[in-house]
């Protein structure tokens, strides 16, 4: 079973999925033993086919650190906080949890986009 820690110090995952909006970022970061990589391999495949069934989901990719590390970076985008919130509420979610590998901690976060002037847009 994947254990789940904050990101932010200050802000859960729990205060977020409360605000209203969107788009929205999921950034989630995962260590796992080296190991069990092809467990939590399969494991985040199995979530990602299930979100990508989800009203509101747009896009997922999956990164892996390079020279050998055993972190990944799940970065996905939703239409909005609803969305995201409703299909990580969901019984059929919370069971996939058990999926992975007893080394795995995740660290999911939402972010959206920030505007600076002369650099990027929002």
């Amino acid at each position: 079973m994947v254990q789940l820690t904050e990101m932010d110090r200050n802000v859960s995952l729990t205060q977020q999925l409360e605000d209203a909006g969107g788009p929205v970022l999921l950034v989630n970061k995962f260590d796992v033993a080296g190991d069990e990589v092809d467990q939590f391999l399969a494991a985040w495949a199995d979530d990602a086919k299930y979100f990508k069934r989800q009203p509101g989901y747009i896009s997922a990719q999956l990164h892996r650190g390079i020279a050998g590390s055993c972190v990944f970076l799940n970065v996905a985008v939703w239409e909005s906080v609803d969305h995201f919130r409703d299909a990580f509420a969901k019984p059929e979610f919370r069971d996939k949890l058990s999926h992975y590998p007893s080394s795995a901690v995740a660290s999911p976060h939402l972010f959206r986009k920030v505007a600076v002037s002369d650099v990027c847009v929002a």
